[in-house]
């Protein structure tokens, strides 16, 4: 895949989602997330899973906010379950909702309901499903580096996987050229190219307002951070190495 151009777009976060998007599945993770969000994720993907405790902040959430629980229902609930409440757990039992305990102890509960996508791949005889992950970059600061190396590890095997909070969407450019949609109706200005899982790239940019030019990017060097995408024009990037790309979500879309 490093040496195809990509193009990116996140349709997923819009209230009307392209009818021409690809399938896409939703893994809500144990944090805290808006209604807004949620809704509009939940009608961008076709299938939801919750990884143990992200059940109970989808069920916390909705019930905070007064939504339509019943609406809201995931299609599995998977994980080791030590952080799913048994009132949740009763809850979403009585409405039917598959709920998976998985024991092994060498794969954390978003690995788990990777695995479980990655099965529904299988028995549907599928192409790949577009992953949007809710949550997995605040909190706890290990958490946030498990979501970071997964997403750096996935793109081995997964063409698109997508991490989404109330102030951010990041993702993988693998190495080779990108051309990002960028839709300031959603996004915010502040932007990052981040070197996280490689020991430096060499990048080159056009569309920020700060460009790079086959310039060394590294955590030891240069980091481009708090760097800005300029009004109505795509983003190109190119890597030699696998980065990741980070956006923020405009503050009234949140």
């Amino acid at each position: 895949m490093g040496d195809i151009s990509h193009h990116w777009n996140l349709d997923f976060l819009r209230n009307d989602p392209l009818d021409t998007a690809p399938k896409r599945v939703l893994i809500i993770l144990n944090q805290p997330f808006s209604c807004s969000l949620l809704q509009r994720l939940w009608n961008s993907t076709c299938w939801h899973c919750c990884a143990d405790g992200g059940a109970n902040r989808l069920l916390d959430t909705l019930r905070q906010q007064n939504h339509n629980t019943a609406f809201y229902l995931p299609d599995l609930i998977r994980g080791d379950l030590d952080s799913l409440r048994p009132d949740v757990r009763e809850y979403y039992d009585s409405k039917g909702v598959l709920v998976e305990k998985d024991d092994d102890q060498d794969s954390t509960d978003l690995m788990k309901c990777i695995s479980a996508i990655i099965e529904k791949e299988k028995t549907e005889g599928t192409s790949q499903y577009e992953i949007i992950l809710l949550g997995g970059l605040a909190g706890r600061l290990d958490q946030t580096i498990h979501t970071l190396s997964y997403l750096h590890k996935l793109r081995k095997v997964r063409d698109r996987v997508y991490a989404v909070t109330d102030d951010n969407v990041c993702w993988v450019l693998d190495s080779g050229e990108h051309i990002i949609e960028i839709d300031h109706t959603i996004l915010g200005v502040t932007c990052g190219l981040l070197p996280v899982g490689i020991e430096s790239t060499i990048l080159s940019t056009s569309g920020l307002r700060w460009n790079l030019t086959n310039h060394t990017s590294s955590f030891d060097g240069l980091v481009s951070t708090s760097n800005h995408l300029v009004p109505g024009v795509d983003v190109w990037v190119k890597t030699s190495k696998p980065i990741l790309w980070t956006i923020e979500l405009r503050e009234q879309f949140r």
